[in-house]
């Protein structure tokens, strides 16, 4: 074979290795780019109204069950996306354990701050109880006494 053809093949082929990396290389590229770019605008899987779900998630479940479950459920399209998404959070690792009603009009950040928030606010409500009758009951029983005593005493209005 003559030296500059076999010269020319090598030079030809490297281009063609070189066209195929740069090729597969853009596609990557632009693949993690629509990923990364979903992370933060991906909208919600069904417009307003949307149809309510029960959402159950259970103790010890971990992150990717409950995407998985979302996806199951029709709440999202891509597991994978909202577990990185709730990693990504500020709710990471602060959804417990529940009985929740979502949305299919919710985006995944709307969904995380309603089960971050609706235990929250469970929470609260449970402590304001717990201690709420211990104060309604001291003042329930100074107002008794207080109107008692002042039947009691007369200080009521006068009978003509």
């Amino acid at each position: 074979m003559n030296k500059s053809l076999k010269k020319t093949i090598q030079i030809i082929f490297r281009i063609f290795i070189v066209t195929i990396i740069v090729y597969v290389a853009a596609k990557l590229g632009t693949i993690a780019f629509d990923f990364g770019y979903r992370v933060f605008t991906e909208p919600a899987v069904a417009e307003a109204p949307g149809d309510d779900v029960l959402v159950q998630v259970k103790e010890g479940m971990e992150a990717g069950e409950l995407a998985e479950v979302l996806e199951e459920k029709g709440l999202v399209r891509d597991s994978n996306l909202f577990l990185l998404q709730y990693r990504l959070s500020a709710y990471w690792k602060r959804i417990e354990p529940g009985v929740y009603t979502l949305n299919t009009s919710m985006t995944a950040k709307e969904m995380m701050v309603y089960m971050v928030e609706t235990k929250e606010a469970e929470k609260a409500a449970v402590e304001t109880e717990t201690s709420m009758p211990e104060e309604e009951s001291e003042v329930q029983e100074g107002t008794e006494t207080g109107t008692e005593t002042g039947t009691e005493t007369g200080t009521g209005t006068p009978e003509e």
